[in-house]
């Protein structure tokens, strides 16, 4: 099989074009002062560069279009990535100038309407029990919804980078070892994995550059779509699993806000993750417990779908509601190794 051979290169290829191309950039962000500043809502104080998702989907993209035309994945991919390219166009403006909640939410329901259409065609027990237009809405909306909070939770040194690579690691296990066998899904997901890694070196505490919105919502598109043809192919307990603690944190934190009336799409400092930088823990601390969390769910993920899934999904909830609550409770006493934030814009 080639596939064996193909996961390792792809896997290095984009973490090394990733890494080099966000290190090309940064000196050209700082020239061009395309800087995350400080203000009231953060507690960072350096400037820093924000633009490094440009580096990042494009070494993806530019992958998945390579694997697409080698008919090593599905044809729908094209249209994954036209989709992508849409959200990071837009997203970039956004970082530039900013633009309105609605303008990008249009944006990101345009892409999310080219890419239903490229889920795979399987009945399902969603399908049959809610209708045609039904589904493909309740799906379209859980896949907004993700590319939002995956948004949101790119708020400190190294959360989001990680959390891609751990769920492309629980997906290309998955596709390659597991019950959802598909060789196509492990390749796109390694390059994920890759990518990520490589940017990682830049954006590991003390980061010297951020994804900004280009990174964040492109990324967070391309991780729904992965999720989301896992889901419809039935297997929806890891699709669940995987991404667990960043669903978590992000709709608890939008609900307690909504219930207080706050402005829900303006950037604040209430999420869990963000809670224990500012009682004094680290970036680096808070996102290796997250890592700690991401591999016990891989396991269960991987679990869920070997006939253990009631027990799997509890022993989820239990490490994401046990890391929840460990953020929430952060010791000011301990050492503080970086307290900067950067927030979306």
């Amino acid at each position: 099989m080639r596939e064996p051979l193909l996961l390792p290169a792809v896997a290095l290829a984009t973490g090394l074009v990733t890494s080099l191309a966000t290190a090309a950039l940064i000196p050209i962000l700082r020239r061009q002062e395309l800087l995350d500043h400080p203000n009231e809502r953060s507690s960072h104080n350096v400037p820093t560069p924000r633009g490094g998702g440009i580096a990042v989907i494009g070494s993806v993209s530019f992958a998945w279009l390579v694997l697409g035309q080698a008919g090593l994945v599905a044809p729908g991919v094209t249209s994954i990535l036209l989709g992508a390219g849409m959200l990071a166009l837009i997203s970039w403006i956004d970082d530039l100038r900013g633009l309105s909640p609605m303008l990008r939410l249009l944006a990101q329901s345009a892409a999310v309407a080219v890419g239903v259409f490229a889920l795979p065609e399987t009945p399902n027990a969603f399908q049959s029990g809610f209708g045609l237009a039904l589904y493909f809405s309740g799906v379209g909306l859980l896949w907004v919804w993700w590319i939002n909070l995956f948004n949101f939770m790119d708020g400190i040194d190294g959360l989001a980078g990680v959390e891609a690579a751990a769920i492309g690691v629980g997906l290309l296990l998955f596709a390659v070892l597991g019950g959802g066998a598909a060789p196509g899904q492990g390749l796109l997901a390694v390059a994920i994995i890759g990518a990520a890694i490589g940017f990682l070196v830049w954006n590991w505490s003390p980061a010297r550059i951020f994804l900004g919105d280009v990174g964040s919502a492109p990324l967070g598109y391309l991780l729904g779509f992965l999720l989301l043809d896992l889901a419809v192919r039935g297997f929806w307990k890891m699709a669940l699993i995987l991404p667990l603690y960043f669903l978590a944190d992000a709709s608890i934190t939008l609900v307690r806000r909504l219930f207080r009336g706050e402005r829900v799409w303006q950037a604040h400092r209430e999420h869990y993750y963000q809670q224990a930088v500012r009682r004094g823990l680290g970036h680096a601390a808070v996102v290796k417990r997250v890592i700690a969390a991401d591999i016990l769910l891989i396991a269960c993920g991987w679990t869920a779908e070997n006939g253990w899934g009631a027990v799997s999904l509890a022993a989820s909830v239990v490490i994401v509601v046990a890391l929840l609550i460990m953020l929430s409770r952060a010791s000011r006493r301990l050492p503080q190794v970086r307290t900067e934030l950067h927030l979306p814009q």
